[in-house]
């Protein structure tokens, strides 16, 4: 029988309940792995295995010599583009974008609210005991949002904005999206001409040759004074530094990043002491929403059954793109 094994932090009864069906109804028997015990049970019988699904160290994938498919239950895969990590060049990569939507746009919600609310400030006043009111304030009501990522979590933060009466621009490599929350969508060459209406820049990028730097020095002097940058994809895709700067200078409003390089971030790093800056430690995703790990499992028993009838996965990677 074909083997599956499965290795997260996020397992319940429930979830292996609903893992042990689809395998069944697949033909394949499915063995569990809890990664907080490490990955050395796991690689001792890694060679057992058509499928895993489940993200670990890049380098295990070497003695995977009978895999076929690995599901990742991440939606971030970076660290298995490069082909020679494979066994062999058949080898399936999917991922769990999807999943993250609903979590990570309600987390780009709650620090766009801060900032415009000036939040930051207030924290840090009330830190000191003071007693401070700040006026003016400002409303996602008749704000600009510029979405730089249209995918998943771009569309999920997409309706929530709108419903909050933004006008959102989506900005993504194919310049089309099926999102009706999207007032309209831009290729990646329309960005320059929408920064400097930009009141909300929100970047979920994937890791991407094409991504790397793509907010620069020289798009960062393109945003208005009173713009606001929140990063939930990762932190290379912006200069670090110049943000930094525009951010000291006040030559921008603010920001909040939840990933940044490197992470985790040195203590002597300057984002650390930038006005009007929200600094979370990677955590608008992870599995730390039950939601997400429902999603998770659905869909790799969804993606499962595809595998098992010889259809095209529904999620699965082009690694030469990265997603």
């Amino acid at each position: 029988m074909k083997k599956i094994a499965v290795y997260t932090s996020f397992m319940t009864a429930v979830y292996r309940q609903r893992i042990d069906a689809a395998a069944a109804a697949a033909g394949c028997a499915a063995d569990y792995y809890d990664s907080a015990q490490g990955t050395a049970p796991l690689e001792a019988r890694i060679e057992e295995y058509e499928v895993i699904f489940g993200h670990f160290p890049p380098a295990l994938l070497k003695g995977a010599k009978n895999l076929k498919w690995l599901c990742s239950d991440f939606a971030g895969v970076e660290g298995y583009l490069d082909d020679a990590i494979w066994p062999h060049p058949g080898c399936l990569l999917s991922n769990a974008s999807g999943a993250y939507g609903p979590t990570i746009s309600e987390h780009i919600i709650m620090v766009a609210i801060m900032l415009l609310r000036r939040m930051p400030e207030y924290l840090t006043a009330l830190s000191r005991r003071e007693w401070p009111f700040y006026t003016p304030i400002r409303s996602i009501t008749g704000s600009h949002a510029v979405m730089l990522g249209a995918g998943d979590i771009g569309s999920h933060t997409a309706r929530r904005l709108k419903a909050l009466g933004a006008s959102v621009t989506g900005v993504c490599r194919s310049g089309k999206s099926g999102e009706p929350a999207f007032d309209r969508v831009l290729p990646l060459s329309g960005l320059d001409s929408v920064l400097p209406t930009a009141d909300l820049l929100i970047m979920s990028l994937p890791a991407t040759v094409e991504t790397a730097g793509i907010l620069s020095r020289r798009q960062i002097a393109l945003l208005p004074p009173s713009a606001y940058v929140i990063n939930v994809g990762r932190g290379s895709a912006i200069d670090q530094e110049a943000l930094a700067e525009a951010l000291q200078s006040r030559r921008l409003a603010g920001a909040a990043l939840d990933v940044m390089v490197p992470e985790p971030l040195p203590a002597d790093n300057p984002l650390w002491d930038c006005p009007n800056t929200i600094l979370t430690p990677h955590v608008a995703g992870n599995m730390s929403l039950g939601l997400t790990c429902d999603l998770d499992v659905e869909m790799f028993c969804r993606d499962l059954a595809h595998f098992a009838a010889g259809e095209p996965l529904e999620r699965l990677v082009d690694r030469t793109r990265g997603y």
